[in-house]
């Protein structure tokens, strides 16, 4: 069945054709929450969630882009979203404050799994920020307005959770060579 006949009938409530969307895609969707989420359980919850509006906003899709790139930015905005509900206060940093981190190049030898459980288990917001910054593509100026937060916060938060992943990645492979640049 092609995409286009799929997204038809899951606008129609067919259960049939929303399961067929749901296989199609949950894998890549669950990797999108899983960098969002702190763990596989809150993956999993926003991976449910995510396609509960999918579901509902189906109709919506105009087929202007990726139908994946749509679901991952639903994906994307829900994590948002459940972050924003248990938001707690942020702290600006000037980020002239900061040092740029470089992570020397044998950094690639830590295990894409490993690395993922370490961004999990950055703070909330440094998570998010680095999350859609580096691996996104966001700039500051969205990530800002999607956050609710200044431009200069997401930048700051954005150098700290690069420090504390730093820290981190060193902690577990302690052999990496590092240095910092001012």
């Amino acid at each position: 069945m092609t995409i286009e006949n799929l997204i038809k009938k899951c606008a129609k409530n067919d259960r049939k054709a929303q399961g067929e969307l749901f296989r199609r895609y949950k894998d890549a969707l669950y990797l999108t929450s899983l960098k969002y989420c702190r763990n596989q359980e809150e993956a999993e919850d926003n991976l449910h969630d995510s396609f509960l509006v999918i579901f509902q906003k189906i109709e919506t899709f105009k087929s202007l882009g990726s139908f994946e790139g749509w679901m991952k930015r639903i994906t994307i905005f829900k994590a948002i979203d459940t972050y924003k509900a248990k938001k707690t206060i942020s702290v600006e940093i000037n980020d002239d404050l900061l040092e740029d981190v470089i992570i020397d190049e044998t950094f690639c030898d830590l295990p894409l799994d490993d690395l993922l459980q370490l961004i999990q288990g950055l703070p909330d917001q440094y998570r998010l920020i680095f999350n859609l910054y580096q691996l996104d593509d966001y700039t500051h100026k969205e990530i800002a307005r999607m956050l609710g937060i200044s431009e200069n916060t997401s930048k700051s938060n954005y150098h700290r959770a690069k420090i504390h992943l730093r820290k981190k990645i060193l902690d577990t492979m302690p052999h990496l060579n590092y240095k910092t640049k001012n």
